[in-house]
C-alpha cells in the first residue's frame, strides 16, 4: 500500500516582511528590528588588543647645531596659524566683481505697469485688488487700494508677492507727492530709557501712529484715482472689483486661471 503524504504546514511568516512585494518597504524599520532582537544587551565575541594600537606622533626630534643651543629640539608635527608666517596663512579676498546691493539693477515685470490692478498675496491685506503707482529706487513696487474703497493704503511691496492682472486703469494724469520715496516708508527707532527701578504700573508702550502728513497724502492720491475710476466706461463693475476680495473656489488651481 502507498503510504500517504503529510500535509505541509504552512511556513511562518518572517518576524520582518515587505508590506507589498517588491517595493522595499518593511513592516519594521532598521531601528525597531535592532531593539527587538535585542543586539544591544549581546556582549561582543572578540576583544580589542588597545596595547597594539599606535598613537600619532605630535611631536618630532629635530637636531640643532650650535655648541649651547642643547643639539636637538622637539617641533609640533601640525603648526598653527599663529606660528606660520604671515606669507603662509590665507586671507580672505572678496570677490573682484563683487556689486553691492546698493548698486543692483532693478527690473520689473513686463506685466507691471503704472495703473495695473494686482493682487496682494501676503500681509495683513492679502487677497485685496490694488492699483500699482510707481517702482521706488529700492526695487519695491508702491501700490494703493485705494483706501477709500477697500482700505488698503499706500503700501511697499515686493513684486513677487503680487499678481499682475489684464486690468488696467490710465493714471498719467495722476502726479504723486514727491516726498513719497523709500524714506518716506521707514519708522524711527525710539529707545526707550532704561531706569533703576522699574515701575510695575507702567503703562504699555503706545503703538504705532500715523502722521498728518501721511493722512494728508493719502487723501490726495486716493481722490484722483477714485476720479480717474469713475471716468471709466465701466465704472460700475470696476468699482466693485477693487472693493471684492479675491479667493479661490472649489476646484480652481491659480496656475490654470487668467488673470
Amino acid at each position: 500500500m502507498a503510504k500517504e503524504k503529510k500535509a505541509k504546514t504552512p511556513r511562518a511568516k518572517p518576524r520582518n516582511y515587505e508590506l507589498v512585494a517588491g517595493t522595499g518597504i518593511m513592516r519594521f524599520s532598521r531601528a525597531r528590528m535592532f531593539a527587538k532582537k535585542g543586539i544591544y544587551k549581546k556582549k561582543p565575541t572578540f576583544k580589542l588588543d588597545k596595547s597594539k594600537k599606535g598613537k600619532k606622533d605630535t611631536f618630532k626630534v629635530k637636531k640643532i647645531g650650535g655648541d649651547k643651543n642643547g643639539g636637538e629640539r622637539k617641533v609640533s608635527v601640525k603648526k598653527s596659524a599663529a606660528l606660520m608666517g604671515p606669507e603662509r596663512i590665507r586671507t580672505h579676498k572678496p570677490f573682484k566683481n563683487h556689486i553691492p546691493y546698493k548698486r543692483h539693477a532693478r527690473r520689473l515685470r513686463k506685466s507691471l505697469t503704472p495703473g495695473t490692478v494686482v493682487i496682494v498675496l501676503v500681509g495683513p491685506h492679502k487677497g485685496k485688488r490694488a492699483v500699482f503707482l510707481k517702482q521706488l529706487e529700492s526695487g519695491l513696487l508702491l501700490i494703493t487700494g485705494p483706501h477709500k474703497l477697500n482700505g488698503l493704503p499706500m503700501r511697499r511691496i515686493n513684486q513677487i508677492y503680487v499678481i499682475a492682472t489684464k486690468t488696467k486703469i490710465d493714471i498719467s494724469g495722476v502726479k504723486l507727492p514727491e516726498n513719497i520715496n523709500d524714506q518716506y516708508f521707514k519708522r524711527s527707532k525710539k529707545v526707550a530709557k532704561k531706569s533703576a527701578e522699574p515701575d510695575i504700573f507702567a503703562s504699555k508702550k503706545a503703538g504705532y501712529v500715523l502722521s498728518d502728513q501721511r493722512k494728508e497724502d493719502q487723501k490726495t492720491v486716493d481722490k484722483d484715482i477714485v476720479a480717474v475710476i469713475k471716468k471709466h466706461q465701466d465704472k460700475t463693475n470696476l468699482l466693485g472689483y477693487l472693493r471684492s476680495t479675491f479667493y479661490l473656489h472649489k476646484n480652481q488651481f491659480p496656475h490654470r486661471m487668467t488673470f
